[in-house]
């Protein structure tokens, strides 16, 4: 069982939260993201007990063998999965992400398919989440130049709880106000289409990456569905469920990792401990750990506690 320490970035629509409520070890002035799960090379996370400890997340797999990951990741050249915390204080750039396919042909990694749990938003609150209507490229392509793209975009007011989805191919942004988990595919692959004419630290406008938007952006509503029931997500590259402890009729719960995936546990709210093969550790808000697949029986006991389980797919494309 391995408590990991993540990397973070300080993108400029990033705030504080992080830091403040979640107890992460930044001291500077914006914190963005917490990478929490990652193993890719623009931010991994650290290993941070026992005998891995200094290591990174792809050190310890690299030394122990993909056995560590489960049968279900052996198709998988790379760690499958990328976890994070997301603190937007500022509204975030229009953009879409690209599908494996594509991403492999011109970026060299994978595409991103990711889900969004809403861990906390302000009475406002929205994001942005593909199209109103169907538009064709020409008009796509229109409205970026003109600066008219966001009144063809669906606006999605959002509370704490809720659930997106987002399949590579959609257009989409987080609003101000929100603090986001992302589970997402193992991928940095971003394009920006629309971004309020910011400029970075360097007093230039960012990037943006039109061509390639408009290759790979579906230019249609999209269709909310609980078709992951019972599951909050459930996708080719991996299935999350939320779990509740009350700290008072529910102080104690079970769960099994399989030798088919690894289960990564991510912890919204509370503190307690985590007990795995006679190990137990503490847990506080904003904790994530490492499960290998096939380390069997875990116990999580809590005062309050919201948590989010990821793990590796079953079925896969």
């Amino acid at each position: 069982m391995l408590k990991l320490r993540p990397s973070y970035k300080d993108y400029i629509w990033g705030g504080h939260r992080l830091a403040e409520e979640y107890g992460k070890e930044y001291d500077g002035d914006v914190l963005a993201e917490s990478w929490e799960l990652s193993c890719h090379p623009d931010g991994p996370s650290t290993i941070v007990n026992g005998a891995h400890a200094g290591k990174t997340l792809q050190q310890y797999i690299e030394d122990e063998g993909k056995e560590v990951l489960g049968s279900h990741c052996r198709r998988f050249k790379d760690f499958p999965i990328l976890i994070k915390f997301i603190d937007a204080r500022d509204n975030l750039s229009i953009q879409v992400h690209p599908d494996n396919r594509f991403a492999l042909k011109n970026e060299g990694q994978y595409g991103k398919t990711e889900m969004w749990y809403v861990v906390d938003a302000g009475k406002e609150a929205f994001l942005y989440y593909g199209f109103k209507k169907e538009i064709s490229k020409q008009e796509f392509a229109k409205r970026i130049e003109e600066d008219t793209l966001l009144e063809v975009l669906n606006a999605v007011p959002v509370h704490k709880g809720d659930v997106l989805f987002i399949e590579s191919g959609t257009i989409h942004a987080i609003g101000k106000d929100i603090l986001i988990a992302e589970i997402q595919q193992n991928s940095n692959v971003t394009y920006r289409v629309y971004d309020y004419g910011r400029v970075g630290r360097d007093g230039k406008k960012r990037d943006l990456h039109i061509e390639k938007a408009l290759a790979v952006t579906n230019r249609v509503p999209i269709i909310r569905d609980n078709t992951s029931y019972p599951h909050v997500a459930d996708c080719d590259y991996f299935t999350v469920d939320k779990l509740n402890l009350d700290g008072r009729f529910m102080k104690r719960m079970e769960g099994n990792v399989s030798d088919t995936s690894f289960a990564s546990i991510l912890f919204l709210d509370g503190e307690g401990t985590i007990t795995s093969n006679g190990e137990s550790l503490a847990y506080k808000k904003g904790d994530n750990f490492f499960l290998p697949a096939g380390s069997g029986i875990y116990q999580v006991e809590a005062h309050v506690m919201h948590w989010l389980r990821p793990s590796g797919r079953r079925r896969l494309r």
